[in-house]
């Protein structure tokens, strides 16, 4: 019988894949917790399991005292010496108690619920351990259930759940198919350890390339950032330091062997591949190709640029639904004002017009505006961007003095900004009316329909499932 308890616990072991320490660890606290219910009030009771012979046994922890008031946590001097001759007042020792045959049946019946919820704890604590130690890692299992949308993934040890939000849109699954996803994080819970799966997360793309390109998993080539709406179009830069490896070249793979398996793992998203440049405007510029950029304007305090491409190719940089520069703005952190060739040369047109001699501005006599000119600030528009600290450096200008003048043109050009807008408004207005007294509105023209614009666009902005970008 001993025999078969040792052998048992050696299977439970096995089976729940957690190691005999901690199953029998489990055997003696199911067993107190039986011991509980008949003794409420002792609190020097425990178990032994004696592993070579399978003997369990109960002990209490008794007290040596002179005269016993409590038989189950005390012990008489006299009774102590019987067992001990070393025994003295205030020794404490351990004493093998008789389980009656009552107790006995009734402490296994409890031992086993306790024992089962006990090791089932146990299991989940395992899975846990070993899962929250893979968060960032690729993992794949097979469709078990679909429940409300959300995907319930076997995972061999564990169940894993692939939330609605965390599924590339339109991709559908059935029970029994296999799926890869990125661990995005491992929850407790009351139901056991929650494996949370994610296929929208950039770095899940991060880690099929690691997968497919070695170069990458090697860090011979790093991608440096990526730009994504999961389910439609994806771009990414990539850069290495070693100028012999083409990286854009590496990632794609001959014929595009490489990225093309990373496309069919994402249901045919479309990715882009652009060497990364640590200069702002080449990057933008290659973040927007096939479209060719012809003129950049960069603002670096608001961390925007003004780029102008040409005229046939602005629906192509744009993209369906401006999805080409919401990625490209994504991806290199800039803010980006597309517009054509011809609407950018009127622009600074317009701009080289509405510029405003220095000297026009009120309180300004001609020695201040000829120390302003010989600093290079000749325009109005000039001074307004200026600031104290520069208007300072200028001979014969100080601190309130360049105040008022930073003051004054900041007034000047908000009016005549306000102005600009206004004239605009009224443009716009005009151009309406009168396309609406010629039957056309909007978008829309007498030989093209709002969705054969659409159609257009779409054609301008499709192209091969993988965008080879290299330097322009």
């Amino acid at each position: 019988m001993a025999y078969q308890i040792v052998e048992a616990l050696a299977l439970i072991a096995r089976e729940k894949n957690i190691d005999m320490d901690t199953v029998v660890s489990k055997v003696e606290e199911s067993l107190l917790a039986a011991a509980k219910k008949r003794y409420p009030e002792a609190e020097n009771i425990a178990f032994k399991v004696n592993r070579q012979t399978g003997e369990i046994v109960m002990i209490a922890v008794k007290k040596v005292v002179e005269k016993v008031t409590d038989d189950m946590t005390e012990i008489a001097l006299e009774a102590a010496k019987e067992l001990d001759d070393e025994a003295q007042l205030g020794d404490e020792m351990e004493m093998y108690l008789e389980v009656d045959e009552e107790f006995g049946r009734n402490a296994i019946a409890t031992a086993k619920q306790v024992l089962i919820q006990k090791v089932r704890e146990a299991e989940r604590d395992k899975i846990y351990d070993e899962y929250i130690t893979r968060v960032g890692q690729l993992v794949s299992g097979s469709v078990q259930q679909i429940d409300k949308g959300n995907i319930i993934v076997n995972l061999g040890k564990a169940e894993a759940i692939l939330p609605i939000k965390e599924q590339i849109p339109r991709e559908k699954y059935r029970q029994g198919d296999r799926i890869r996803a990125y661990i995005l994080d491992v929850q407790k819970s009351l139901a056991g350890p929650q494996v949370i799966l994610s296929r929208v997360s950039n770095e899940f793309l991060r880690s099929l390339f690691a997968l497919e390109v070695p170069e990458i998993f090697e860090r011979v080539i790093e991608l440096k950032t990526i730009a994504r709406e999961p389910g439609e179009r994806t771009k990414i830069a990539v850069y290495s330091a070693d100028e012999r490896i083409d990286p854009v070249g590496a990632c794609v793979g001959i014929k595009g062997v490489r990225v093309q398996s990373i496309v069919r793992e994402l249901n045919n998203e479309r990715i882009d591949i652009i060497p990364y440049s640590s200069n702002p405007e080449v990057f933008v510029t290659r973040a927007l190709a096939p479209a060719k950029v012809v003129q950049i304007d960069v603002f670096d305090d608001d961390q925007a640029m003004t780029v102008a491409v040409e005229d046939d190719k602005l629906s192509l940089a744009i993209g369906k639904n401006g999805q080409n520069a919401r990625l490209a703005s994504k991806l290199t952190g800039w803010k980006i004002n597309i517009m054509s060739e011809t609407d950018y040369n009127e622009m600074k047109r317009r701009e080289a017009e509405e510029l405003v001699p220095v000297g026009n501005l009120e309180g300004i006599g001609a020695k201040t505006e000829e120390r302003l000119v010989s600093a290079d600030i000749s325009t109005i528009q000039q001074l307004a961007k200026s600031n104290v600290e520069q208007l300072t450096k200028i001979e014969g200008i100080g601190k309130k003095t360049a105040e008022s003048l930073l003051e004054k043109a900041a007034a000047f050009t908000e009016e005549l900004e306000a102005k600009r807008k206004e004239e605009e408004e009224l443009r716009k207005e005009a151009e309406q009316e009168k396309a609406e007294e010629s039957g056309e509105s909007g978008a829309e023209t007498a030989d093209e329909s709002p969705d054969e614009i659409e159609d257009r666009t779409d054609e301008a902005d499709s192209g091969t499932v993988v965008e080879e970008v290299k330097d322009n």
